[in-house]
């Protein structure tokens, strides 16, 4: 049978929809926090509590359950085997909370043996506070471990808007507790009050989603069946993921640990650039992938038809992040310290702090395209129920990032002759390098798979063309308004880059570019009716 070519462009428009209400939340919440700390010690200190039980969530979350829960999930429903998915669905559920309490208590009790491994560089009071963050933060994690659970069956049932605005809940709890507090309190206790907002925040995320979860999988029964076939797959599937999440992970932890022996600030600037780079990744990246997994997962069909069914889907969502990912690169290399001052620069977090940041976000252009794509190319590994290749590729990023990495950050400043706590750009711009590697490497596996994938050059000449062209025009712009009220710099040149790259690209036939501004124009036609 045929598979049928499930359209996903509504789907991917709900998950960058429900993506930008939360990441533009986070900005708020980021906003506001770098009013209260700025670049102090106290947020160094926070972000690296931050980071460590995100290490838990990210192993055992969204990107992990989506690449071994949501293909078996999915190719049950579309089965109509709606007993067989509820059991599967029920035991997963049951076998992961139970792992993650285990790990969480773990955590909390070898909260000082991992700030001596992830933050070495911290001692004395900055240490003792990073750790008492961390006990405070891990619960909280376990909430959100779940939260993702809860993603992989509403993303199986095509509901996608709620998952992603889940979110919001979260940053608006951290966001509240900052405003509550954060005029009337000194900067350590106002860190742990905050980490307390954000363990309460993180169960509201949970439990928000879980009564339509219930209402969906209406079979659902939790159990400890790992016996069961469906079960053992979705473990089998976990497992290489899960290492491979682990792997990733590896190179977040070195970026931390480096990024501590770094002069005070460079942290903090490291976590708040990474937040602006990866606003793009989530918005285009994960909602085009995301959309796509459980449709590529639910094809149907002989070898041939589902190749040729993967290699269209796949083809045409490189497209589609690639249109907004480059003119998100050009906007961070050229105008960074507007995007950076926009979003920042309040407070305790000063112009100098901007330009700082730019310098870093700088450096994630480097590779911010091949690892975007290669998001959509993982996904579709994993609808083909290969988690073990990714896994593969990934190791070898991660070890030319670690090893780049330490030169970029920590000889390359002083052999250049710049200040040391420009080292935290080396780190993105090394991350960027091998990023491209693993991209070549997941492309190559691929195209032997099914066949030959990927852009056009014409395509992305077009597309690179367009926004350098569009940067240089909002460039001129930024020399004559200046850079003395951020918000107000940004709107008059940011929004007028985007419109006029978006100009270019129609003018020159871009078809996702005709394609969007096709669905503005019939807005209010469908409002009328």
């Amino acid at each position: 049978m045929k598979p049928k070519h499930e359209s996903t462009g509504r789907h991917a428009f709900l998950v960058a929809a429900g993506i930008l209400l939360s990441r533009l939340m986070g900005l708020v919440r980021l906003r506001v926090f770098s009013h209260y700390f700025g670049l102090l010690p106290q947020a160094d200190a926070f972000n690296a509590a931050f980071r460590i039980p995100n290490f838990l969530q990210n192993l055992f979350g969204e990107g992990v359950l989506s690449a071994s829960f949501i293909p078996v999930y999915a190719a049950l429903l579309a089965q109509k085997d709606e007993e067989e998915a509820g059991r599967v669905a029920g035991a997963v559920a049951a076998i992961l909370a139970l792992v993650t309490s285990g790990l969480v208590l773990l955590g909390v009790l070898a909260t000082p043996y991992l700030i001596d491994v992830i933050a070495p560089g911290f001692a004395g009071d900055q240490r003792a506070l990073t750790i008492r963050l961390v006990r405070i933060l891990f619960p909280g994690a376990g909430c959100l471990v779940l939260s993702a659970w809860c993603l992989g069956i509403l993303n199986s049932h095509r509901k996608f808007f709620l998952s992603y605005t889940a979110p919001v809940i979260w940053n608006l709890v951290m966001i509240a507790t900052l405003l509550l507090y954060g005029g009337r309190r000194d900067l350590e206790r106002l860190a742990v009050l905050l980490a307390w907002g954000s363990v309460a925040g993180s169960a509201l995320q949970f439990g928000v989603q879980l009564p339509p979860v219930l209402r969906m999988a209406r079979r659902l029964r939790l159990s400890l069946d790992a016996h069961l076939q469906n079960v053992r797959t979705v473990i089998g599937n976990f497992v290489p993921v899960f290492i491979s999440r682990g792997v990733v992970q590896i190179s977040a932890y070195v970026d931390t640990l480096l990024a501590s022996y770094l002069p005070a600030g460079a942290l903090a600037g490291l976590s708040n650039a990474q937040l602006l780079y990866t606003l793009p990744v989530s918005l285009f990246g994960m909602s085009v992938s995301a959309a796509e997994l459980p449709a590529m997962s639910s094809a149907l069909g002989d070898a041939p038809q589902v190749a040729d069914y993967l290699r269209r889907r796949l083809d045409a969502g490189l497209r589609q992040i690639a249109f907004f990912i480059v003119p998100s690169a050009v906007a961070f290399l050229a105008l960074g310290d507007l995007v950076a001052g926009a979003v920042l620069q309040t407070g305790r977090f000063t112009r100098a702090d901007s330009v700082y940041v730019w310098g870093i976000l700088a450096g994630s252009t480097v590779g911010l395209l091949a690892t975007t794509l290669g998001r959509l190319y993982s996904s579709t590994y994993y609808a083909l129920r290969d988690t073990r290749t990714p896994l593969r590729y990934a190791i070898v990023r991660v070890s030319l990032t670690t090893a780049l990495g330490y030169l970029a950050a920590l000889r390359l400043p002083g052999w250049i002759g710049i200040d040391a706590s420009w080292g935290a750009a080396g780190l993105t711009a090394s991350a960027g390098v091998a990023g491209w590697v693993e991209f070549t490497l997941l492309r190559r596996g691929l195209n032997r798979r099914i066949g030959r994938t990927g852009l056009s050059p014409a395509y992305l000449a077009r597309l690179w063309l367009a926004a350098l062209l569009a940067a240089a025009a909002a460039w001129g712009a930024k020399l004559v308004l200046g850079t003395h009220r951020p918000i107000l710099a940004g709107l008059l040149t940011l929004g007028p880059y985007g419109l006029l790259y978006f100009a270019l690209t129609f003018v020159w036939g871009v078809e996702e570019s005709r394609a969007m501004l096709g669905r503005v124009a019939r807005l209010p036609s469908r409002q009328a009716a």
